[in-house]
């Protein structure tokens, strides 16, 4: 993309992490236990990872989005050669290589949980990365696993010396999150966007509150997804909480990163708290209405309705919340 500049309006934000081929199953009864088969209604094979679904999510936007990742030569990493290209994504920084796959997860979604088997392959550090670091197009690093971040912890720095910001999801790894060293490797972190059991889990507390009560005293702005709670969120003192609006649950896999999108898009452009967080549940709802996390992005007008409507019911309910505390204190 000809023209972009560091730190420009229009420069990219970079998206670092594994790129997965997902097969994902959705229709199912209940969860496969041992020794009995269960049958899933569809199946549909697409490109994971948070990297790149916040990327697509992104992109979908219209904010310029890149990929640095690795992608194997295998038959499962050819598969998504199509579905990358289709997604909108800048994919000059694309790493592949014989042992970089297959690296794959099977998701199983039913009713609104869902449950992952995956397989990394390889390293997690593409040999683009420094190119991409150093070519002067890149606005914005979002970090999408806090795994990546422990395979590669001078991340945060390098990123830092080619003067972005950067954002981190958590994304579920036991030894990652339960490393005594993890939250030290948030340091120079600007946006972290766990969920609600990776908080508790990273911090020892007790409450979502609690957690981000830790979290926002060592980073600078944090927004924790609660799933069908919505998220609450906390940027320069200031805590807001958003519900999600009620929605047709088929797949949640890559709602969080859809989140992180919608919140990165907003906030990169200085927009307030309220919006950041109404747009990022939008993504959020929006994405879970269909499988596989890049398959359902919205247009940015479909996003922009949503969030809008988002901000319109909590208006209105302070509102009603204030005139009743005004009754109150009248009688």
């Amino acid at each position: 993309m000809p023209g972009l500049t560091a730190m420009s309006p229009e420069g990219f934000v970079l998206c670092v992490g594994r790129l997965y081929s997902d097969l994902v199953f959705t229709g199912l009864d209940a969860m496969p236990e041992p020794g009995r088969e269960h049958f899933a209604r569809d199946v549909t094979l697409v490109p994971g990872g948070g990297a790149f679904i916040t990327a697509a999510h992104l992109s979908g936007l219209g904010r310029p989005a890149a990929l640095a990742a690795r992608i194997g030569i295998d038959h499962f990493g050819r598969g998504l050669d199509g579905p990358l290209a289709a997604s909108g994504v800048d994919l000059r920084w694309l790493d592949r290589a014989a042992d970089a796959g297959p690296q794959l997860t099977v998701a199983m979604a039913v009713d609104s949980d869902r449950a992952f088997l995956t397989r990394r392959a390889g390293k997690a550090e593409p040999a683009t990365l420094d190119a991409a670091l150093a070519s002067g197009l890149l606005r914005h690093l979002h970090i999408a696993e806090l795994a990546t971040l422990r395979e590669i912890p001078d991340l945060v720095a390098r990123a830092r010396q080619c003067g972005l910001t950067v954002s981190l999801d958590c994304s579920w790894d036991a030894v990652a999150i339960a490393d005594p060293a993890a939250l030290g490797l948030l340091d120079g972190v600007d946006l972290f966007f766990p969920n609600e059991a990776e908080a508790l889990a990273l911090t020892g507390a007790a409450t979502p509150e609690a957690a981000l009560d830790a979290l926002a005293a060592r980073i600078p702005a944090v927004a924790i997804k609660l799933g069908g709670e919505g998220a609450v969120a906390e940027v320069a003192g200031e805590r807001l909480r958003a519900a999600a609006p009620p929605v047709p649950v088929v797949d949640t896999t890559g709602a969080g990163d859809a989140f992180d999108a919608g919140f990165l898009d907003r906030w990169l452009d200085g927009e307030p708290l309220d919006v950041c967080l109404a747009w990022a549940v939008a993504c959020g709802s929006l994405s879970v209405q269909r499988a596989g996390g890049a398959e359902s992005i919205g247009t940015r007008d479909s996003i922009e309705a949503t969030a809008g409507r988002l901000q319109a019911t909590k208006q209105s309910g302070a509102a009603r919340r204030k005139t009743a505390t005004s009754l109150t204190a009248l009688t």
